[in-house]
C-alpha cells in the first residue's frame, strides 16, 4: 500500500487593525504609526484571548493608548492584500471612537486628518478643486482608454454616479467604491506597486491627491469612514467622539466632520430635541466668541428607554 501523500499546507496568518477615530477642532482624526503611513495593527497571536482582545493589546503598545469603544469592521482576505509572500494573509479589522489624547509607543504613532488621505471626501466648503482639475481628467482618460463603446459608456457612468458628475448627487457614504475606483483607473499610488505596466503612467499616480498608505490600509481606512458615515444616521455613536458636557453647535461640528458635508442647522436641532438624545447641564461655555451657549450632555439612559431607530441627519446638498 502506498504511503498517503502529506497534507496539502497552505499559511494563514491573522492581522489585527485598528481604524481609531477622533474629532478634534472639527477635524475627523485617525491615528497612525509607522511615519502617517500605517494603521495600528499586529498578528493574531496564540497569547491572545480573543481577536478584540489582541487588537487592544497591539494598540496599546505601539500607542500606548487605550481603547474604549470598538466593533469589528471587515475582514479582508484578498490573496494580494500583502504583496508577495509565502502566507496568504487575512486581515480581520475594527473601527474605533475615541477622544485624541497625545500618542507614543515604538512605532511613531500620532494623529492626522483623515482628510489627508481622501482630500476628495471633504465637501464641508463645496467640492474640492482637486476632483476638476485633477481627478475628472484622469477618470475621463480612464473611462475613454478601452476600445469597446460600450464599457466606455458603462465606466463614464459609474464616475458619474460615484463623483457626482453629469447632474447626479454626491453620496458621502461611497467612499470605498470612489477609492476603488481610484485605484482600478490608476490614479493613487497603491495602484502602481509592483507593477510594470498600469493604465496611467507612474508618475501620474504619484502625483495624485492624498497621502498614500502602506499595503492596503487606505482601503481599509475608507472602508471605516464610509461605515461611520452611514452609522451616524441611525446610530448615536457620534456621542463616543464627544466630551461629557458640549454645545449643540460642538455636536454639529462633530457631525459635520465626520459626514465632509453640512447639515442644515434648524432641522438638526429639531431632530436632536425630538429624539431626546440630549439633555441640559444647567451650565454655559463662555469659549464661543460670542453669547454663552447651553452646556448638554448626552443621556445614556435613552438606551433603556427605547430603541433608537430610522434616524436620519439632515444633511444638506450644499
Amino acid at each position: 500500500m502506498r504511503p498517503a501523500a502529506p497534507p496539502f499546507k497552505h499559511e494563514i496568518a491573522a492581522e489585527l487593525i485598528a481604524v481609531l477615530v477622533a474629532v478634534t477642532g472639527s477635524e475627523p482624526r485617525v491615528l497612525t504609526i509607522q511615519d502617517q503611513r500605517a494603521l495600528p495593527s499586529g498578528p493574531f497571536e496564540l497569547a491572545h484571548r480573543s481577536l478584540q482582545s489582541g487588537l487592544r493589546a497591539w494598540v496599546e503598545r505601539q500607542t500606548r493608548l487605550p481603547l474604549g469603544y470598538v466593533e469589528q469592521l471587515y475582514t479582508f482576505a484578498d490573496r494580494d492584500r500583502a504583496g508577495a509572500t509565502a502566507q496568504h494573509v487575512i486581515s480581520i479589522s475594527y473601527l474605533g471612537l475615541t477622544q485624541e489624547q497625545p500618542a507614543s509607543g515604538e512605532h511613531e504613532a500620532s494623529w492626522h486628518s483623515w482628510y489627508d488621505y481622501f482630500p476628495w471626501e471633504d465637501h464641508r466648503l463645496g467640492a474640492p478643486p482637486l476632483i476638476e482639475e485633477t481627478l475628472r481628467p484622469g477618470l475621463k482618460a480612464w473611462a475613454s482608454a478601452v476600445p469597446d463603446r460600450a464599457t466606455q459608456r458603462s465606466r463614464r457612468q459609474r464616475v458619474a454616479m460615484l463623483f457626482g458628475f453629469e447632474d447626479h448627487i454626491w453620496n458621502e457614504e461611497l467612499v470605498l467604491q470612489r477609492y476603488e475606483l481610484l485605484y482600478e483607473a490608476g490614479l493613487i499610488p497603491e495602484a502602481v506597486r509592483g507593477k510594470s505596466s498600469t493604465p496611467l503612467s507612474e508618475n501620474a499616480a504619484a502625483t495624485a491627491p492624498g497621502t498614500p498608505m502602506i499595503l492596503d490600509h487606505r482601503r481599509i481606512l475608507a472602508t471605516g469612514i464610509a461605515r461611520l458615515r452611514a452609522k451616524i444616521k441611525y446610530h448615536p455613536v457620534v456621542f463616543e467622539l464627544m466630551p461629557a458636557t458640549f454645545t449643540l453647535l460642538q455636536l454639529q461640528r462633530c457631525v459635520e466632520a465626520l459626514a465632509g458635508k453640512l447639515v442644515h442647522k434648524p432641522n438638526f436641532r429639531r431632530l436632536i430635541e425630538q429624539q431626546e438624545l440630549v439633555e441640559e447641564t444647567g451650565e454655559t461655555s463662555q469659549d464661543t466668541g460670542g453669547r454663552p451657549a447651553k452646556l448638554f450632555r448626552f443621556r445614556r439612559t435613552v438606551f433603556a428607554e427605547r430603541a433608537i431607530t430610522g434616524t436620519k441627519l439632515p444633511i444638506s446638498g450644499a
